[in-house]
């Protein structure tokens, strides 16, 4: 039900902290009209952590209204244990396709714990469930081989970039759940997972969250695009002058890996207002840095659609 490059809208806010809606719907719509293979609302990039369960419905809602069908919504929920029940619940309630579940707040599980949590939150609605696998909720082979084979559970996500660690979960979920025939997915979850796709890709992890689409879906759709098709020489230009720079922006200060993404959408053109503390807007030389940085990267576009343009000519 998941394919190509994953939607990750930010939250906009007003100007006094409040849930910009009207901007969220638009947003989302131009998101959606781009062609992602699905939206992720109210997760990591939408602030989830800073959203309340009021805030959070109306979000979902309104995102499911203005997908209106064309591609599956997925909605986060994740903290304490009652509060992810309840955010599951509002993400059925209000027209969900399915939940990111991520990590409880703060505390450090045993594995045990870490299912119990899995299917306690499972519990409470039918809808379809993918794991996050990050921070406090590191699942091992064991662990998450049995929350596979809960009946609701169709993904795992991976935010760790330990590929030792997914490489043998991938193994291990696949050879548990052959027999069943289930068909279960894996994600690559790091913040610009552009960067490590390619290693993604040769465990199995084909899957993964774009950032990026939510303020330059040209350039992510140009990335994915350029994996399939194996052209190496766009997938390394991309790199180098589009994501590598971005990840060495976003690495200077806590947070921005949500930060760089709420500017980069008022860059172009929406303005999707403050982030939330404890989060920081980007500093004025950093903005300017994330313009030349993008417009590399469309330079980079133009310069493989001109030689594309010119390849077809000689062909002719």
């Amino acid at each position: 039900m998941l394919d190509g490059v994953l939607f990750f809208p930010v939250t906009p806010f007003t100007a006094t902290g409040e849930v910009d809606y009207d901007r969220l719907a638009q947003h989302v719509e131009r998101g959606v009209a781009a062609g992602p293979g699905g939206v992720f609302i109210a997760c990591g990039t939408g602030e989830f952590h800073a959203l309340g369960l009021g805030e959070y419905g109306r979000i979902v809602a309104r995102a499911v209204e203005v997908v209106a069908g064309r591609v599956p919504v997925f909605a986060g929920a994740g903290g304490s244990l009652v509060q992810a029940k309840e955010f599951a619940a509002s993400a059925k309630s209000n027209g969900a396709d399915g939940i990111l579940l991520l990590p409880p707040y703060l505390v450090t599980m045993p594995q045990a714990g870490l299912v119990e949590y899995t299917r306690a939150v499972a519990s409470v609605t039918d809808l379809p469930l993918i794991v996050y696998n990050r921070s406090n909720a590191i699942f091992d082979e064991a662990s998450a081989v049995e929350v596979a084979q809960l009946p609701t559970v169709i993904g795992f996500k991976d935010g760790t970039g330990d590929l030792d660690n997914v490489a043998r979960i991938v193994v291990a979920v696949k050879a548990a759940l052959a027999p069943t025939g289930k068909d279960f997915l894996f994600f690559n979850g790091l913040p610009t997972a552009e960067i490590t796709q390619q290693a993604y890709r040769a465990i199995g992890v084909t899957l993964y969250s774009s950032a990026t689409f939510a303020f330059a879906p040209e350039i992510a759709l140009a990335f994915y695009s350029s994996l399939e098709r194996e052209d190496t020489e766009l997938t390394d230009a991309l790199l180098r002058e589009f994501f590598h720079p971005l990840v060495r922006l976003r690495n200077l200060v806590p947070g921005y890996a949500v930060s760089l993404v709420k500017y980069g959408v008022t860059m172009e053109g929406l303005d999707a207002g403050p982030v939330r503390a404890p989060l920081v807007e980007l500093a004025p030389a950093h903005q300017r840095e994330l313009a030349n940085i993008t417009a590399a990267g469309r330079s980079v576009l133009a310069g493989s659609m001109a030689a594309d343009s010119l390849a077809d000519r000689a062909a002719v």
